[in-house]
């Protein structure tokens, strides 16, 4: 995932290859500023940027595992689930490089502290939910939340810590960011299991409160005293317009079909609001994303596998938790530990992939990393309910972390050469974002393949034990199978339950496997675009 290394020891403003694990998170706007007041308080400061961040690493891998959970309880639909997910992604992605912006001009840690209050109001108004439409609504918040929050505790770190200082606290930060990849899930599945998914959110009330009390003892409130550009709002809002209506559309589109008026309406929309948005960037005096970085042939390139492979792994890591609970039966907690192989393996061997990366240069690798990713996926699309989860599951996540390995420390590198050293925090933060836009995109375009594979498999099944598959659907597919079950059963009371629960599961299972050979196209695909793109003369020499 995108954590970034730096160029040279006398800019150590991103954590080495060997200390990705939330890998994807923000490095974004942690170059030091000359007239920051000094800091006493270094470690408390530290600590209060962990303990933020955490609360948003947590947040953004464990909600996957308890969405099952939450559509049970709330009666959700499939699109409700998605947005769900979307809402997040959906603010997070577009205010980001404003909220680093927000920061520079109005005092990092007052934003820091604005993002992490805003943030657990959104989370305690998430635990107390009463329906879906609600839950979206706080996810939104939460959102914004982790916009302000995320770029300026790397900020504060870049500010707080000296040059000699700055990467070892970066990479603790980056460590730590590791295990609650690693950590999140399982702990998240489990609060689901023993006490309900509104823990999941309501457990970032004390960590706020420790992340508050230690930001205002330590944290100054650094700011670049040279600042004095505007804010770009009209960016911003065509961003969060042109992707709100393009997410969408594609998310109604599982169930009212791409042909239908409103989603063709919608999509189009949000196309004109984005050529609307790299207008207002063209003619911008400070725009929120400079797009003349994108001069560089291999900036260009790196997002584009940015871009491809995100999407693969953000499709990946939302279909896959809920096919083994409804499906194969996992329970959150189970489903939770079974993604641990791809940060742990992805934590164990970024070190040695880093410095390979020195020796063949970023061309080989990130052509291989996601060619090994692609792999992985297509493994993961064999899965089946007899297969277990050693024999299927297990080896296409080791395949996926090993491809993820392989590509983390070249991409880093590649995104951080491709442009001058004072334009590298621009860089970093628009890779980043770029990796967010494409997990919003996954949730919508990866359902429509989810669900229209679901559909064809369920009626194919049904047909062969001559159910109706209308009453069946009826019945409200993708919700619990013992549930679609017994409705079916009533209006085919000749045919077997566990085989009408069979039919439910092999047909989640068809569409997980659809989704994952999606997934692996996409990840191929960035690897023809490495070959094509990256240019072989940015390889570093081996000292």
């Amino acid at each position: 995932m995108t954590v970034h290394d730096p160029l040279d020891e006398s800019h150590p403003t991103q954590p080495s290859a060997g200390q990705t694990g939330a890998c994807d998170e923000l490095i974004i706007r942690t170059q030091p500023v000359a007239a920051d007041p000094p800091c006493v308080r270094k470690r408390l400061a530290l600590a209060s940027t962990i303990v933020g961040s955490s609360m948003a690493f947590i947040d953004g891998s464990v909600v996957n595992v308890a969405l099952p959970s939450i559509q049970n309880e709330l009666g959700a639909s499939v699109a409700a689930i998605q947005w769900i997910v979307n809402a997040y992604l959906l603010f997070l992605s577009s205010l980001v490089l404003i909220g680093g912006s927000m920061g520079d001009r109005l005092g990092r840690r007052n934003v820091f502290i604005a993002g992490i209050g805003l943030f657990t109001i959104a989370s305690i108004a998430c635990g107390l939910s009463p329906n879906s439409g609600t839950l979206i609504a706080a996810r939104a918040i939460q959102g914004m939340g982790a916009a302000l929050l995320i770029p300026n505790s790397l900020a504060i770190i870049g500010a707080v810590f000296n040059e000699k200082e700055r990467g070892q606290a970066i990479g603790t930060w980056a460590g730590v960011a590791a295990i609650m990849t690693a950590v999140g899930p399982v702990a998240g599945g489990w609060l689901v299991d023993v006490l309900s998914w509104r823990a999941i959110f309501f457990i970032n009330v004390p960590l706020a409160c420790v992340t508050v009390a230690l930001a205002i003892m330590s944290i100054p409130n650094s700011y670049k005293s040279d600042t004095r550009q505007a804010l770009d709002w009209p960016g911003a809002l065509a961003a969060v317009t042109g992707l709100a209506m393009l997410t969408y559309g594609l998310t109604i589109a599982s169930s009212r079909g791409l042909g239908s008026p409103v989603v063709l309406a919608l999509i189009v929309t949000g196309v004109l609001a984005l050529i609307a948005f790299v207008v207002i960037e063209i003619r911008s005096r400070n725009p929120m994303m400079p797009l003349d970085v994108f001069r560089s042939r291999d900036f260009v390139g790196v997002n584009i596998i940015t871009l491809l492979l995100y999407f693969g792994l953000s499709g990946v890591l939302f279909f896959l938790p809920f096919t083994l609970i409804r499906a194969h039966h996992f329970t959150a907690t189970e489903a939770g530990a079974a993604l641990l192989p791809v940060p742990v393996v992805v934590g164990l061997l970024s070190r040695l992939t880093g410095a390979l990366t020195n020796r063949v240069g970023p061309r080989a690798m990130l052509t291989t990393g996601p060619f090994v990713t692609g792999v992985g996926f297509i493994l993961l699309g064999w899965l089946s309910a007899h297969g277990g989860y050693w024999g299927t599951l297990f080896p296409a996540l080791m395949a996926i972390g090993l491809g993820l390995t392989i590509t983390v420390a070249p991409l880093t590198t590649t995104v951080m050469a491709s442009t001058t050293r004072d334009r590298i925090g621009v860089a970093s933060g628009i890779n980043n974002a770029v990796s967010r836009v494409a997990g919003l995109l996954a949730v919508a375009v990866l359902g429509i393949v989810f669900v229209g594979a679901h559909n064809a498999a369920l009626s194919t099944r049904l047909d062969q034990l001559n159910v109706p598959s209308d009453a069946y659907r009826r019945a409200g597919q993708l919700l619990e199978p013992e549930a679609n079950a017994t409705s079916a059963v009533s209006a085919a009371p000749l045919v077997p339950q566990p085989l009408i629960v069979q039919a439910q599961a092999d047909a989640l299972d068809a569409a997980l496997r659809a989704v994952a050979l999606t997934c692996a196209a996409c990840a191929f695909a960035g690897a023809i675009a490495a070959a094509m793109t990256i240019q072989t003369h940015n390889k570093p020499e081996v000292q």
